[in-house]
Order: C-alpha cells, then sequence, then structure tokens
C-alpha cells in the first residue's frame, strides 16, 4: 500500500510538473509574439540598432559642425527590382536639412510591391539621425517596367553635439533594403500541384464527359 501511495504522489508531482512547464512555454511564447512590436518601438524611441527617428520638422539653426551621410542599397533576391542611391554621399551641418534620392525600377512584366527596411551606422548614431520625410514609411508600388525616383528628407539632431560618445563621428551610413511585400509574395507565389489519382467521375465510376476542346471536363 505505501508503495502505491508513492506511485500515486509521483504521478501527481509529474502532472504538475507537466502543467507547470507547458504554462511556461505558453508564456514565453506569447511574450516572444509581444516582443516584436515591444523591440520594434524600443528602437524607434532609443535609436538602438541604428534605428533612425521621425521628426517634424529640421531645426532653424544651423551648427558648424559638418557630417558626411553615405547612401547604401540593397534589394532582397526575391523583389525583382534594381534599386540604387542617385548620389553616394553628402556632407551636411549638424541640424541643415538634407535630400537624397533612390532610383528604383521594376524589372518584372507584372505590378510589384515592396517594402524598405533601414538603418544607420555606425549604430550608435541612429538615435541622432532624424527623417522628415521617406519612401520608406510606406509600401511602395511599382507597374511592370516602371522607374521611380524616391526621396528621404533628412538632418542630424543637434543633440549629437551633447554626447562625447559621438564625437569621433563624421561619417554616417544610411542603408536601405527593399523587400517584396508580404501580400505581393504570396500572390506570386505558384498555385500547388493538385494530388495524384483518379478523377472525381472515374471514383464514382461514372465516364467523364467530353468538352468541345478536346480536354476532359466534368
Amino acid at each position: 500500500m505505501a508503495r502505491d501511495g508513492e506511485a500515486k504522489r509521483s504521478a501527481a508531482r509529474n502532472a504538475r510538473t507537466g502543467l507547470a512547464l507547458s504554462a511556461v512555454v505558453c508564456a514565453m511564447a506569447g511574450l516572444a509574439y509581444a516582443s516584436v512590436p515591444l523591440y520594434r518601438l524600443f528602437c524607434q524611441v532609443t535609436g538602438y540598432g541604428g534605428t533612425t527617428q521621425v521628426a517634424e520638422a529640421a531645426p532653424e539653426t544651423v551648427w558648424e559642425r559638418r557630417i558626411t551621410v553615405r547612401f547604401n542599397a540593397d534589394v532582397n533576391p526575391k523583389l525583382p527590382w534594381s534599386f540604387q542611391p542617385l548620389a553616394r554621399a553628402v556632407t551636411l551641418h549638424v541640424g541643415e536639412p538634407g535630400l537624397a534620392f533612390f532610383r528604383a525600377v521594376n524589372l518584372a512584366d507584372r505590378p510589384v510591391s515592396g517594402t524598405a527596411t533601414f538603418n544607420v551606422t555606425p549604430l550608435k548614431a541612429g538615435q541622432y539621425f532624424d527623417k522628415t520625410q521617406c519612401f520608406c514609411f510606406d509600401e511602395q508600388r511599382l507597374e511592370a517596367g516602371q522607374t521611380v525616383d524616391m526621396g528621404v528628407s533628412f538632418f542630424i539632431d543637434p543633440a549629437i553635439l551633447e554626447d562625447r560618445n559621438l564625437d569621433d563621428v563624421t561619417t554616417v551610413t544610411l542603408s536601405y533594403t527593399f523587400f517584396r511585400s508580404l501580400e505581393d509574395e504570396a500572390q506570386a507565389r505558384p498555385p500547388e500541384p493538385a494530388p495524384a489519382g483518379r478523377s472525381f467521375a472515374a471514383a464514382l465510376g461514372r465516364p467523364a464527359a467530353v468538352g468541345s476542346g478536346g480536354g476532359s471536363v466534368f
């Protein structure tokens, strides 16, 4: 009897442990799902990972310090576009408004939509790189063979002058990577082949009707 009681208590402990582990897994999954928008918000607020900031307008005052902004452009292989900056670099005073253009060409024979991700290097400069307008704020759609020059307006936040950790920064690189939009990518995916086997008519033992085009129809 004692052995049976111990076995029951052990089974109960194992059951509680299993439930606890399941709860932990579910909680971790929920946290991971929620962490995506939270992480994105954190990056936008802090500039972590080279994430740039968004501002309504450039400051009215321009400071003496100058910083060179270089431009880099990449395209994910799933997006049939070419994409490149029209100018490789521009040098601006801190607080001075800047304007750069990137040229995108749809190389496909059908309309294609894309979305751009972006960051600034060195990563520590991201929080001081402010955009007022950018093509990356919205999904872009190009018709077959269409060429579009896309603009970005920006400035270097004067707060960079107060950050001693940024005193050594004289050049920053603004990088974009265009990806095919998820909806467009799903539509472009070829349909899955029908499973092999007999037709519905054959399964019922009925002859298939012959259409005027010579193919079998049901």
